[in-house]
């Protein structure tokens, strides 16, 4: 296996290398590449040094198996063909091509036949709150179908990239020795505060993320589930949260609730409130699950569940998601 990594450099790109070697992922040659200002550096994996080549209109995937793109909807769109040209395939982080027709978006532990059918040799990941949320709905979903799902995001600065989390950090030794905090990843000051707007604003009122998760779901889960969502970017460095309140046919009690999702694949259920033990992120950074607690009935709908999720958005919300892709393939 001949595998290449695109945006190296980058947060998710890093969290690819750090997959790829924690779960043993068979592969022969692992070729890097970068942007000009990356060229040049290298990382060390599995005890060898490999260097970051520049991304160009070049002859270089020839050869490669899979490709893992994550360096932004712009090189994504700009690079598809260079990259697909010789046969590789695509598995692309970014959020161009995800509600193409022709291109499947998936996440293995709910539609993971749709990576067979790839006509333009691209397979696109999911925004990671999508990803995240589909992973806990498959699994009431096979006991009775979601008609509907509300959802309040809790979203950590990390998803905004590593300079994102540098910023947050900053900010808060800014304030702590009286100085002015540094405002440039996000539109005001994220520590000490909320922001009820991740991505831009649309015609609707909805934000551009909020929209994603509304189209994406039902695209994943092949369903005609109804998505509300709003996303709000919280003062956390890493794992987003969310707050979800689901609809289905049929009411679905707690009990059978907890039973099927501590069945589920991919997901961990922590549902302890008399213990005061429920998924929180800042013990869930860095693992692999979609965790899920606090799972009550809706007081507002005989038919409703509430319920509270935590997972590591740039694992199962990018890098993880990404390299299971790949695996499924493979198998």
């Amino acid at each position: 296996m001949k595998i290449a990594i695109a945006g190296t450099s980058g947060a998710v790109g890093q969290e690819l290398l750090r997959v790829l070697d924690e779960r043993n992922f068979p592969l022969d040659e692992l070729i890097l590449f970068g942007s000009s200002r990356s060229a040049g550096t290298s990382y060390n994996f599995r005890g060898k040094s490999i260097g970051v080549k520049e991304l160009q209109h070049n002859d270089d995937f020839r050869g490669v198996d899979i490709a893992f793109v994550s360096a932004g909807g712009s090189v994504s769109l700009e690079f598809a063909e260079t990259v697909t040209r010789y046969g590789a395939i695509m598995i692309d982080n970014s959020s161009a091509f995800r509600m193409q027709d022709d291109v499947p978006l998936v996440v293995p532990e709910v539609n993971a036949e749709d990576a067979l059918n790839r006509p333009r040799g691209i397979i696109a990941n999911p925004n990671c709150t999508t990803a995240q949320l589909v992973v806990a709905l498959q699994a009431i979903e096979r006991i009775s179908h979601i008609k509907r799902a509300h959802v309040a995001t809790y979203q950590a600065a990390s998803g905004a990239g590593a300079a994102a989390m540098r910023e947050l950090e900053e900010q808060y030794r800014q304030l702590t020795n009286g100085e002015k905090p540094t405002v440039s990843k996000f539109a005001y000051q994220l520590a000490y505060n909320l922001i009820p707007q991740v991505d831009v604003f649309t015609g609707n009122g909805y934000t551009k993320e909020e929209l994603k998760m509304y189209n994406e779901t039902r695209k994943i889960m092949h369903s005609d589930i109804e998505v509300s969502a709003t996303c709000v970017r919280v003062p956390v460095m890493r794992a987003h949260s969310e707050a979800i309140w689901i609809e289905t046919e049929r009411p679905v009690s707690v009990e059978e609730a907890k039973e099927t999702f501590g069945k589920a694949e991919g997901v961990e259920l922590i549902d302890n409130p008399s213990a005061g033990e429920y998924p929180m992120p800042l013990d869930l950074s860095g693992k692999d699950p979609v965790y899920v607690g606090r799972i009550r009935k809706d007081l507002a709908n005989e038919n409703g569940l509430s319920f509270w999720s935590v997972s590591d958005q740039i694992r199962k919300g990018a890098a993880l998601n990404a390299v299971q892709i790949a695996e499924y393939l493979i198998r």
